[in-house]
């Protein structure tokens, strides 16, 4: 089978061998060397990141600065309106004790985690060894949201999920679209909003002739001699990552980031997160100022017009600092999708915005997210350094319901593995709901949906190992555990595009209250989904700043 390109297949004018996706994965490690480029400091160029004083009035107030919400900033800024984004996570703008910002992806420390006090790492177990330790509670940059059969994990600071994915930025095909959001016109997302999101993104594509023989990435093409012996097509993906400064990391002369493991607890270097592109544009307007480490708890309708919002400022241990009320004559809810439901649904179920309608909590899903590995013969060899932006994937969608991200394992040592996180067609949507009796939202996923999942994965494996005379690997996810069935990191709906909110993320029920990020999304993407979440928010945001404002 040649290989081929889904994005080819889905709009004009692209070259056959691309495809646009957005993921992280694992585990590398390596120290910087005397005499390199002096680090690039991972901050937001510009931006004015400081507490919103109590009583503030504010023109529109954006909850959350992912994805959805920094398009949002951005071109109600460039419109000439004054925006005041609040963030519950750090602005990641100082480095630690060891001169860089983030942490290491083989030793999570205090940076790494949300307010835990042990880590819960994607991967609990690697040749029989637990992988977790203790760490100081502290604000750290992922989140492990637990639920009842399912652990959400989510980037917490300021770039939101862009800070802790691997960067594919895939565009789906087109005549997938229908399926992801019906109620949308895909003539006007493939001609004007896809291309205007991956502009923004910086979304590029790796060189083809260096990766071929880039010791990083022989993992990528192990997993591309096996796809296509077993008749699977092998598709690229564009990413966020600036090649060039891969090539350099590979060359030895600069800092090492994507090739030193950098990836689920923040990327030092290399990659084009929220902070260096949406966020970065929206700094120079003049007009974007960020709380860094404040939530919001309430918003209500305000007796003198807009929207009072209540708001927690907290310090690194979670604790809170000061109670603060501001008035916003439009809020746009872009915490994720998991922090957008609850906030909504707790809104609804508890009196303070009660004409929300029956639509809010509902239609969300985990972009039917799978992963596993693959023990391979001694003769194929994925190498010892392994680059953790993933270029690649294996598509069998249309066959089998998946879609399988070549992803890296980079411990620094040979493993003879190959790893994979799958996104498949579930057809499993669970639903947000209150619970008086603990005070919190609860979520209705039930862990046994994801046995759809692990089929439609299966599909792409089990032919696989049955042509390479291989086995899974069991060590990975727990003893004799051979899915990780455990997790999601892409969570997708809760607040539906056209049910809870009109066709342009206009909550049902009060003006001046918008959805903008992945909450609009029913549950699945077919591939990674920031860019379709990014391309969402431009279509979206263009129709409310002609109307609304």
């Amino acid at each position: 089978m040649s290989e081929r390109s889904l994005s080819a297949q889905g709009t004009h004018g692209i070259d056959r061998r691309r495809f646009l996706t957005g993921t992280g994965s694992v585990l590398g490690a390596a120290a910087l060397a005397g005499g390199l480029a002096a680090p690039a400091r991972a901050e937001v160029p510009g931006l004015n990141v400081c507490p919103i004083p109590d009583g503030s009035h504010v023109r529109a107030l954006v909850v959350g600065t992912g994805y959805g919400g920094s398009v949002a900033a951005l071109r109600l800024a460039r419109a000439g309106v004054d925006v005041h984004m609040i963030e519950m996570g750090l602005a990641w703008d100082t480095t630690g004790p060891d001169g860089k910002v983030f942490a290491n992806t083989t030793k999570p420390d205090y940076r790494s985690f949300w307010l835990r006090t042990r880590t819960k790492q994607p991967l609990s177990q690697f040749l029989g060894f637990p992988l977790d330790k203790d760490v100081p509670r502290h604000t750290g940059i992922l989140d492990a949201e637990d639920f009842a059969g399912i652990t959400v994990y989510q980037g917490r600071g300021i770039g939101g999920g862009s800070l802790v994915n691997g960067g594919m930025a895939v565009t789906p095909r087109r005549e997938r679209f229908p399926a992801i959001l019906p109620t949308v016109d895909p003539a006007e997302m493939y001609a004007t909003y896809y291309p205007r999101a991956n502009a923004g993104l910086g979304v590029t594509s790796v060189d083809e002739t260096w990766w071929e023989n880039a010791a990083c990435y022989q993992y990528a093409r192990v997993g591309r001699k096996h796809a296509q012996r077993s008749g699977f097509p092998f598709v690229f993906v564009p990413n966020v990552y600036d090649w060039d400064y891969m090539k350099q990391e590979a060359a030895g002369a600069v800092p090492k980031s994507a090739l030193d493991g950098e990836v689920i607890y923040g990327n030092n270097h290399g990659k084009k997160s929220l902070q260096k592109t949406y966020l970065a544009q929206a700094a120079a307007t003049g007009r974007v100022t960020v709380s860094a480490l404040h939530r919001v708890t309430s918003v209500t309708p305000a007796a003198a017009g807009g929207y009072t919002v209540a708001i927690d400022q907290i310090d690194t241990t979670g604790a809170v600092l000061a109670a603060k009320t501001v008035r916003a004559d439009r809020v746009f809810f872009a915490a994720g999708s998991v922090g957008t439901s609850k906030l909504l649904t707790r809104l609804k179920a508890t009196g303070a915005l009660p004409a929300l309608n029956e639509h809010i909590g509902k239609g969300w899903g985990d972009n039917g997210n799978v992963m596993c590995g693959r023990a391979n013969h001694m003769w194929d060899p994925t190498g010892t350094l392994q680059s953790a932006m993933p270029t690649a994937g294996i598509d069998n969608w249309d066959a089998g319901g998946a879609f399988a991200e070549v992803a890296p394992l980079p411990t620094g040592i040979e493993t003879y593995a190959s790893f994979y996180l799958s996104i498949t067609r579930t057809p499993h949507r669970a639903e947000f709901t209150w619970n008086p009796a603990t005070g919190r939202v609860d979520l209705s996923w039930d862990r046994s949906w994801k046995q759809a999942s692990i089929d439609m994965a299966k599909s792409v494996f089990d032919k696989i190992n049955a042509k390479e005379g291989t086995i899974y690997r069991t060590d990975l996810f727990g003893a004799y555990k051979i899915w990780g069935d455990h997790l999601t990191y892409h969570p997708l709906g809760g607040a539906v595009l056209d049910r809870a909110t009109d066709n342009h993320g206009r909550l049902h029920g009060y003006q001046g209250l918008y959805v903008i990020d992945g909450a609009l999304i029913p549950g699945n993407t077919s591939v990674n989904p920031f860019v379709t979440i990014t391309a969402l928010a431009e279509r979206n945001i263009e129709r409310i700043i002609a109307e609304d404002f």
